[in-house]
């Protein structure tokens, strides 16, 4: 066990942050690096649809979140409300889409972000009280307050910018 020197919880051996308020157990000098080669590992195909592996390819998609760094497109189907942020160890909540393969950390993206609703023909955006805030085409958002948003709005979760798209029906 590990005893946060802040708030004095006492943390699984091997942890690096506290879990009860997120302070550094582990001083900078202490952590080890190294690097790891993957020469000696085996290239593998991609999977193809015999091994089971099945694309998605939001064809039942009501809409879908452009990430504008990056490119990528997540598909908004099935449900008509997602709550948006990132994973961290330890979180009871999880939100319904991660943000966190996409550098959300860095770019300032809560663990409990936002909400993305369809309400019939109405597409609400709440921010859900973000450290970092949430703006809809350069304009902050109020905290737990639904905003009426768009097909094409930017959306800036902190410094996250996403595109939403809305299919026509």
């Amino acid at each position: 066990m590990i005893v946060c020197s802040t708030c004095k919880h006492a943390n699984m051996a091997g942890a690096m942050f506290c879990a009860e308020c997120g302070a550094q157990l582990v001083g900078k000098d202490s952590l080890i690096t190294q690097t790891i080669t993957t020469e000696n590992f085996k290239r593998t195909s991609k999977p193809n649809s015999e091994d089971g592996y099945q694309p998605f390819d939001g064809s039942d998609a009501w809409g879908s979140i452009h990430l504008l760094d990056t490119g990528q497109v997540l598909p908004l189907s099935a449900r008509n409300e997602f709550t948006m942020g990132r994973i961290s160890e330890g979180q009871p909540i999880m939100p319904d889409i991660d943000l966190s393969p996409y550098q959300a950390y860095a770019a300032g993206v809560s663990r409990l972000h936002a909400i993305i609703k369809r309400d019939g023909e109405r597409l609400i955006f709440m921010d859900l009280g973000s450290a970092n805030g949430t703006y809809v085409n350069g304009k902050r958002l109020n905290p737990n307050v639904e905003q009426l948003i768009h097909h094409g709005d930017i959306v800036a979760l902190g410094k996250m910018k996403l595109q939403i798209l809305v299919k026509n029906k």
